[in-house]
């Protein structure tokens, strides 16, 4: 009996040294452990759109007159300062994968850094009107609230859309490059993306996507 006792008692202690030993190098396991990456948000490290860029440049308006040949519904408005909205949170939402799609990506990023001037420089032949910022934010309102304010909005009532250019960014050879449009339609309401065009025979036109501009479209 008392044999069968020690034995227990020796258990026991077995038990109690393994339970502090465990607690002593836990923490050591958990600490090695990797910290998860940290989420970069690209809009806190790198905003765009910051003011003081100046007048947009000559070559961008080619690009934009070249993809608006086509009429679209309704009337046409540009927002007279150039904007742009990259998914950015956790890293850019550009996948660019040849020495040319770096070159784009990059450019564009530095195109947009500061928002630009546009000017009456489109060759549209719909026609269009460019808004300056006061102008836009009165009508972005008349959209978000349908023109109930008729007395303000009465001179906007055609207008279903307000269109917001970012500055293409090119490759070094100029004939490839990355242009933004986001298509506003009032307070969180409307789409928006970045996407490739391409210069061919001697004039520009939307490249096909792949998955360097795939994840570069979204909607409110």
């Amino acid at each position: 009996m008392q044999s069968h006792w020690r034995w227990w008692l020796r258990v026991l202690l077995a038990v109690v040294v393994v339970a502090l030993v465990w607690h002593r190098i836990a923490p050591l396991h958990h600490a090695r452990r990797p910290a998860s990456p940290p989420v970069t948000d690209l809009s806190v490290t790198n905003p765009l759109n910051q003011p003081g860029g100046g007048a947009a440049p000559a070559e961008a308006y080619e690009v934009y007159s070249a993809l608006y040949q086509a009429p679209v519904e309704g009337p046409l408005a540009f927002g007279e300062d150039s904007a742009t909205d990259i998914p950015q949170v956790d890293g850019s939402c550009l996948k660019p994968a040849t020495a040319a799609e770096h070159e784009m990506a990059d450019a564009f990023a530095a195109a947009n850094q500061k928002s630009h001037r546009w000017e009456q420089k489109f060759s549209i032949a719909q026609g269009y009107r460019l808004l300056p910022g006061g102008e836009l934010a009165q009508v972005q309102a008349c959209l978000a609230t349908h023109g109930r304010d008729s007395a303000r909005c009465e001179r906007y009532k055609e207008l279903k859309y307000v269109r917001l250019l970012g500055v293409p960014g090119f490759d070094q050879a100029r004939t490839r490059a990355l242009v933004s449009v986001i298509k506003n339609c009032g307070h969180l309401c409307g789409t928006g993306g970045i996407f490739a065009v391409e210069k061919t025979g001697g004039r520009w036109q939307r490249s096909p996507t792949t998955e360097f501009t795939r994840d570069c479209s979204w909607m409110y």
